[in-house]
């Protein structure tokens, strides 16, 4: 248990919930700015295309979450990011990952998120760690590094980017919009 947690008396799950339903909405208005006709656009030849990174960021929650389920787990395909058709196919696998993480993210409880979960690719272990430290890195650390990418894709395109932990360019920070 964290200090913060030992504090207030949460489990290693309500506290992930807890930082996952302030962090959610901020991810969606990142992705609610990115226009139909940009799904394929792309900053450079190495880079994903728009849509493909607002995608991922959109599925990696409910999918990692689900993904921790299985222990050891097989190493998916991390070349493979699907190009979604529309915008609201984004949207609403935003909206389907954020269900399922409120579905199984407190069904997790602290012996579980101890455990030290296993990656597995070509039969080698490639990762060994708490599954509360997995679910730290790549729910939490993984997808914000990826939204602030997109902000650049937002920024490059002249789309104002949101405000997030403080304010943007284009907007004061969420606490002063109120």
């Amino acid at each position: 248990m964290s200090i913060t947690q030992t504090l207030i008396g949460e489990s290693i799950a309500q506290a992930l919930l807890a930082e996952f339903e302030t962090q959610a909405p901020v991810t969606r208005r990142f992705l609610e700015r990115l226009p139909e006709d940009k799904l394929t656009w792309k900053p450079h030849e190495k880079s994903m295309t728009a849509g493909q990174l607002a995608y991922h960021i959109a599925a990696t929650p409910g999918g990692v979450v689900r993904f921790v389920q299985t222990n050891p787990a097989k190493a998916p395909d991390f070349a493979n990011f699907p190009q979604p058709a529309s915008c609201d196919e984004i949207l609403r696998t935003h909206d389907e990952s954020v269900a399922v993480v409120r579905e199984i993210l407190p069904s997790i409880d602290d012996a579980e998120m101890a455990e030290t979960w296993r990656l597995v690719a070509a039969g080698q272990e490639v990762l060994a760690q708490p599954r509360s430290l997995f679910l730290r890195d790549v729910m939490f650390s993984h997808v914000y590094q990826h939204r602030g990418q997109f902000g650049v894709y937002l920024r490059i395109l002249n789309i104002p980017v949101p405000a997030s932990w403080g304010p943007s360019a284009d907007e004061p920070p969420l606490f002063m919009q109120k």
